[in-house]
C-alpha cells in the first residue's frame, strides 16, 4: 500500500513538471514533394525557460542509414553542416528562415534524390531543467517530377505560316487555345490549370502575366481575381474553360477583342495533401500557346461609293451604291448599320435620307417620310447577288434631291449576352446627283376690283398669275392681310382663306369670323371677296402663290413661290353716315330750347294765378 502511494506521489511530480516542459513540433508527414522543387518545413518551440529567441538545428538521416545524423544548418553555427551539405548552404540553396523568436523553416530551394529521408529539429536547451521534447522529425519523401504541360494548337483564325504559335484574328473572331496537362503519379495528387496572358511585346516567358481563367485543384472554374474585366467577360458567357478528354484543357473567348492581343500561356500545378490536411503545391509548369495579334475591325473596314457621279432629269430614277468591304473574312457575327446622308450648298450639315439598322428594318429621314410633299418613293436594300453592296433608290428625283450623298457604316459585335456593342463606323467618299432643271417663270400681281370702297359693300380682290413653263403645274394661292389696327409686334400677316392644289376652297384657321369667299374667275386668276367691310378691314393685302408638280410616284414637289404687291384696303364712310350726327346734334337742340321755352311759359302763368287769386 506504501508502494502505491509512493508511485502516485511521483506520477503527480512527474505530470507538474512537464506541465512547463519543452516541446518541439514539426508538421506531421510524411511530405512528398517532387525533385527539383522547392520545400520548407516549419518548426517550432514551446513551453521552454530563457531567452525569447531560441535557437534550431536541422538534421537528416537517410533511409541506407537509418542511425547517423548528418548536420544541415543551425541558427547559431554558420560552419555547423557536413561537407555533404556545406556547399549548398554556402550558396543559399539551403537555408533556415527565422518566422519568429521561437518558429522557423528549413527551406531548401531545389530537391535532389539524395535529400529523402528523416529530418530533424533539435532544440539546444536554455533551460534550468531537462525535461520534455527537444527535437522532432518528419520523413520527407522526393517523388519524380511526372508534370507535363504542352500546348495543343485548336485555335480558330488566319494562323501564320512561319509559325505554328502565331496567330492572327480580326476583332470578333471566336479564339480556341487548348493545351494538356498531365502527371502520372503513385501519390495522389490534383491538378490545377491557367490560362493567362503577357502584354504584347513582352518577353517570351516574361514573368508578368494576367491570369485569365483557372480550373482550380477541386475541379472548380474560377475567372481572375485581379482583373475585373475577365471577370465581367466570364459572367456573360463571352470566357469559359472547358477539360476535354485525354488530359486536354480548352480556353474559349467567344469574341476576341483589341486588348485581346498577347502571348498566351498554359499553367499547370501538382498539388498534394499533407497529413495535416492542408493542400500544398508540390509542383508547376507552364507552356506557350500562342501570339495572338487581334486586328481591328476599323483597320479592316472598308466603304465606298458608286458611280462618283449621277447625272438624271427631275422625275427620273436615280440609283446609288454602298460598297462595304473587309481585308479578311469579316467574323460571322458582326452586323452592320448603314446610313445615306446628302449635303447641299444650302444644308452643309447634311440631311439623312435612308438608314438600315442591323435587323434590316429600313426608315427614311424626316425630310422624306411625309409632310405637305407625301412621302417620298425612296429605296433601300441590301444586294444579294453582290455580297456586301446596298443600293438606295430614288424613284422620282427632284432638284431638291441636288447634293452631295455619302455613305456611313457602322460595325457591331453581337456577343453572348444578346447585346450589340459598336466597334468601329466608317463613312465613304461623296457622290454628286446632277440634274437638268427646266426653269419656272412664276409672277403674281393683285389688284382691288373696284375704286371707291364704302363701308358695307363688298370689296373685289383678283389675283392673276403668270406661269410659264412646259410641265404640268397645279397652282395653290393664299389670301394674307396685316390689319392697320393690330400692333406692329401681331402684324406677322392673318391668314384669310385659301385655294390649294386641287383647288378646293379653305377658310383662314386665325380669320374664320369674317364673311368672305374665294373662288377661280379664270386660267389664272383667283379673286376674293370680303362682304360687308367694316373700318376694322382696313389693312394691307395680298395673295401668295405656291407652284407644285406632281411626280410619277404620286409625290409633290414646291417648284416655285412667289408673293405679290401689297393692296391697302380702306372702306370710306357712306353720305348717311355723314349727316347722322349732325341731325342728331340739331334735334337734341331743339328739344332743349323747346322744353325750355315750355317751362318758362308755364311758371310765369301759374305765378300769375296765384297772384290774382289772392
Amino acid at each position: 500500500m506504501e508502494t502505491v502511494r509512493i508511485i502516485r506521489f511521483l506520477t503527480f511530480l512527474c505530470a507538474a513538471g512537464l506541465g512547463n516542459a519543452r516541446e518541439v513540433r514539426v508538421q506531421d508527414g510524411p511530405l512528398y514533394r517532387v525533385i527539383d522543387n522547392a520545400i520548407s518545413i516549419g518548426c517550432n518551440v514551446s513551453g521552454y525557460e530563457g531567452p525569447p529567441t531560441q535557437n534550431f538545428e536541422w538534421f537528416m538521416y537517410r533511409p541506407s542509414a537509418p542511425d547517423i545524423s548528418i548536420s544541415i544548418a543551425s541558427t547559431k553555427d554558420p560552419d555547423f553542416a557536413y561537407a555533404v551539405y556545406s556547399p549548398r548552404v554556402q550558396r543559399g540553396e539551403i537555408s533556415i528562415w527565422r518566422l519568429s523568436g521561437d518558429s522557423v523553416e528549413l527551406h531548401i530551394k531545389q530537391l535532389r534524390a539524395e535529400d529523402e529521408g528523416v529530418y530533424e529539429c533539435y532544440t539546444p536547451t536554455t533551460d534550468s531543467r531537462y525535461l520534455g521534447t527537444y527535437s522532432a522529425k518528419v520523413a520527407l519523401k522526393v517523388i519524380p517530377d511526372t508534370l507535363q504541360v504542352s500546348a495543343k494548337m485548336v485555335a480558330k483564325g488566319r494562323q501564320s505560316p512561319s509559325s505554328s504559335l502565331q496567330l492572327n484574328l480580326v476583332e470578333g473572331r471566336e479564339l480556341h487555345l487548348s493545351c494538356t496537362a498531365y502527371a502520372d503519379s503513385t501519390q495522389h495528387t490534383h491538378l490545377s490549370v491557367t490560362f493567362a496572358v503577357s502584354d504584347p511585346g513582352a518577353p517570351v516567358g516574361g514573368p508578368v502575366l494576367r491570369n485569365i481563367i483557372s480550373i482550380d485543384r477541386d475541379f472548380s472554374v474560377q475567372p481572375s481575381n485581379e482583373h475585373q474585366t475577365y471577370r465581367e467577360r466570364f459572367l456573360n458567357g463571352e470566357i469559359r474553360l472547358e477539360k476535354m478528354e485525354n488530359s486536354t484543357y480548352k480556353m474559349v473567348i467567344s469574341r476576341v477583342r483589341p486588348q485581346d492581343t498577347g502571348s498566351y500561356y498554359c499553367t499547370a500545378a501538382q498539388w498534394i495533401q499533407d497529413a495535416d490536411r492542408s493542400w500544398q503545391k508540390i509542383t508547376e509548369k507552364r507552356s506557350i500557346l500562342a501570339q495572338v495579334t487581334v486586328q481591328t475591325l476599323d483597320s479592316q473596314l472598308k466603304v465606298s461609293v458608286s458611280p462618283h457621279e449621277v447625272h438624271v432629269q427631275s422625275g427620273s430614277i436615280a440609283e446609288l451604291f454602298c460598297n462595304v468591304s473587309m481585308a479578311v473574312a469579316p467574323p460571322p457575327d458582326v452586323a452592320l448599320s448603314l446610313d445615306w446622308w446628302v449635303s447641299s450648298s444650302r444644308d452643309s450639315t447634311g440631311q439623312l435620307v435612308a438608314s438600315m439598322s442591323t435587323d434590316g428594318t429600313v426608315s427614311l429621314g424626316e425630310r422624306y417620310s411625309g409632310g405637305d410633299m407625301g412621302t417620298r418613293h425612296i429605296s433601300l436594300e441590301k444586294l444579294h447577288s453582290t455580297p456586301g453592296s446596298f443600293r438606295l433608290r430614288i424613284y422620282s428625283t427632284q432638284p431638291g434631291d441636288i447634293g452631295a450623298y455619302s455613305c456611313h457604316v457602322k460595325a457591331f459585335v453581337s456577343y453572348p449576352s444578346s447585346r450589340l456593342e459598336e466597334v468601329c463606323s466608317r463613312r465613304s467618299q461623296s457622290i454628286n446627283i446632277l440634274m437638268s432643271v427646266q426653269d419656272i417663270s412664276l409672277n403674281v400681281y393683285t389688284f382691288l376690283d373696284s375704286v371707291m370702297l364704302y363701308r358695307g359693300d363688298t370689296a373685289i380682290l383678283l389675283c392673276n398669275v403668270t406661269l410659264e413653263t412646259p410641265q404640268t403645274v397645279y397652282v395653290a394661292v393664299s389670301w394674307w392681310v396685316e390689319l392697320a389696327g393690330e400692333k406692329p409686334n401681331e402684324r406677322a400677316g392673318r391668314l384669310l382663306a385659301s385655294v390649294n392644289r386641287q383647288g378646293v376652297s379653305e377658310p383662314g384657321t386665325r380669320y374664320s369670323g369674317q364673311e368672305l369667299s374665294t373662288d377661280k374667275v379664270g386660267p389664272q386668276c383667283y379673286r376674293l371677296r370680303l362682304y360687308n367691310v367694316q373700318a376694322e378691314e382696313e389693312g394691307l393685302y395680298h395673295c401668295a402663290v405656291t407652284a407644285w408638280i406632281q411626280y410619277p410616284d404620286h409625290t409633290w414637289y414646291n417648284a416655285a413661290s412667289a408673293k405679290s404687291n401689297v393692296i391697302k384696303l380702306y372702306p370710306y364712310a357712306q353720305a348717311k353716315d355723314l349727316l347722322l350726327i349732325p341731325m342728331i346734334g340739331g334735334v337734341a337742340s331743339a328739344l332743349f330750347v323747346g322744353v325750355t321755352i315750355l317751362s318758362t311759359v308755364t311758371c310765369c302763368y301759374i305765378r300769375q294765378l296765384r297772384i290774382r287769386n289772392r
